[in-house]
C-alpha cells in the first residue's frame, strides 16, 4: 500500500468521525426547531459565535464519547506499539498488518509507535471526564460558601474570604506541582481533600430542597432522606478505592465493600480531580460572593425578606437565579482554563500515568522531535486550542444572549 496523501487522510478521519456529524447535526436541527422552547440554550442560537463556539465544543464532547466508551472512532489501541512505525509521518501504511485491522497511522506514529490518531480520540474522553465535573463541584464549592459570606458579611466573610486569598496567592503550577507528587499522594492528602471537597455538593442539594420545601415537611423528609442516601452512596463511591477511603503505607480507613462500590476512580485522575477543584473553588468563591452582596441590595430580596422567607431560601432561590447568567458565563470560561491546567499537568509527567492519551502528555511525548516529526505533537495542540477556542467563543455567545434578557 502507498503513503496517503493529504487529501486521503482527510477524506478518511472525516469518515471516522461520521457517527459525530450524524449526532452534531441531530442536536442542531432540534435545538434550531425548538429554540423559543429552550430559555438560555436556545437564544444561543440566535448568536453565530455562540453557535460556532458551540459546534467546536459539543464535537469534541461527542468525539470523547464515541472514542472512549463507546469505543466507535479509534482505529488502533492508542496504548500498543507497532513493530516499523515509530515517528511515521501521516498516513503511513501499516506493513504487514491483519485483515480486520484499520490498515493505516492517519495521524502517523509517535516515538514509541503509537498511533497519533486514536491517541487523540481518547485523550478527547480524558478531558471530557475530568473538566466538566471537576469545574461542577468547583462551583458546588464555591456557590456554597460564597453565598453565605457574600449575604451575611461579617466574621464570615472576613474568614472565609482570607481563606480563598491564601489559596489564591500560591502559585497555581506550584500548588498543582504540591498536590500530585508521588511523596505527597502517598501520605494522603489529596484523598483527605476528596473526602472534604465531594461532600459539598451533597450539602448544596440539601440545603437547596430544605428551603426549598421547608413549610411541606410530609414531602420534604421523604424526599431528603432518598436523595440523600443516592447521593451519599454515590460520594462513596467515588472516594473509596479497593475499599479504602484513605489508603497509606502505614494505615487505611474503611470504606465502602467492593459489592456496594459502584465504580473506582483511578487515582492519578483522582488526584487531577482534587487538585482542579482545590485550585478553581476559590475564585468561584470571590465571583460569587461579589455577586451576592450586589443582588441581596435589590428590592426583590427585600421583598422576600419582607414575606418572612429564611436566608437560605433568599440565597438559592431569589439571589441564586439572577446572577445564573455570569455563572454561566464563567462555567464556560473556567471549563477551558480547566482543560489548559489538565494539559499543563500533562505535559509535565504529573497526575496522570505517564502512557496516558491525554492531550498534555502526548503533546510532552512529540515535542523532543519537533523539527522532524511535528505531527505528533502539532495534531494533540491543535485540539486543545481547538476546544478551548470553542469554550471562549460559546461563552461570549451566552454573555452576548444573557445581556439582552
Amino acid at each position: 500500500m502507498e503513503e496517503l496523501g493529504w487529501g486521503a487522510i482527510l477524506w478518511r478521519m472525516f469518515l471516522q468521525f461520521m457517527p459525530v456529524w450524524i449526532a452534531l447535526i441531530v442536536l442542531f436541527a432540534v435545538s434550531i426547531t425548538y429554540k423559543r422552547k429552550l430559555g438560555l440554550y436556545g437564544k444561543l442560537f440566535d448568536s453565530t459565535i455562540g453557535m460556532v463556539g458551540f459546534a467546536l465544543v459539543m464535537f469534541w464532547v461527542f468525539t470523547g464519547i464515541f472514542g472512549g466508551p463507546l469505543d466507535m472512532l479509534v482505529t488502533h489501541d492508542p496504548l500498543s506499539q507497532v513493530s516499523g512505525m515509530k515517528n511515521k509521518v501521516p498516513g503511513t501504511p501499516m506493513a504487514g498488518s491483519a485483515e480486520d485491522a484499520y490498515p493505516y497511522f492517519l495521524l502517523g506514529g509517535d516515538n514509541l509507535a503509537r498511533d497519533v490518531f486514536s491517541r487523540l480520540i481518547k485523550g478527547a474522553w480524558v478531558v471530557v471526564q475530568i473538566a466538566p465535573m471537576a469545574t461542577l463541584f468547583a462551583f458546588m464549592v464555591g456557590i456554597t460558601l460564597g453565598l453565605p459570606a457574600g449575604y451575611y458579611g461579617g466574621r464570615l466573610d472576613t474568614v472565609l474570604s482570607f481563606l480563598a486569598n491564601l489559596i489564591l496567592a500560591f502559585p497555581v503550577i506550584l500548588l498543582f506541582y504540591l498536590l500530585v507528587t508521588p511523596e505527597i499522594v502517598l501520605t494522603g492528602i489529596p484523598n483527605y481533600m476528596a473526602l472534604f471537597l465531594f461532600v459539598f455538593p451533597i450539602v448544596f442539594v440539601a440545603i437547596l430542597l430544605n428551603s426549598r420545601y421547608y413549610t411541606q415537611p410530609s414531602f420534604r423528609t421523604p424526599l431528603l432522606i432518598a436523595v440523600l442516601a443516592v447521593l451519599g452512596w454515590l460520594y462513596l463511591s467515588m472516594v473509596s478505592t479497593n475499599g479504602a477511603l484513605v489508603r497509606t503505607p502505614s494505615y487505611a480507613i474503611p470504606g465502602l465493600p467492593s459489592w456496594l462500590d459502584l465504580f473506582d476512580v483511578d487515582a492519578g485522575i483522582l488526584v487531577v480531580f482534587v487538585s482542579v477543584v482545590f485550585v478553581n473553588s476559590p475564585t468561584v468563591f470571590r465571583i460569587v460572593r461579589g455577586l451576592a452582596m450586589d443582588i441581596k441590595t435589590r428590592d426583590y430580596v427585600a421583598a422576600a425578606q419582607t414575606r418572612g422567607e429564611g436566608p437560605w431560601y433568599i440565597m438559592l432561590w431569589e439571589i441564586l437565579p439572577n446572577a445564573r447568567g455570569p455563572l454561566i458565563v464563567d462555567f464556560c470560561l473556567r471549563i477551558g482554563y480547566t482543560t489548559i491546567l489538565l494539559g499543563t499537568l500533562g505535559f509535565f509527567g504529573l497526575g496522570l500515568e505517564s502512557e496516558s492519551p491525554d492531550w498534555g502528555t502526548t503533546i510532552n511525548a512529540g515535542r523532543r522531535l519537533l523539527a522532524l516529526y511535528p505531527h505528533a505533537a502539532i495534531a494533540p495542540a491543535l485540539s486543545l486550542l481547538t476546544l478551548v477556542l470553542g469554550l471562549n467563543l460559546l461563552a461570549d455567545g451566552l454573555r452576548e444572549e444573557s445581556l439582552r434578557d
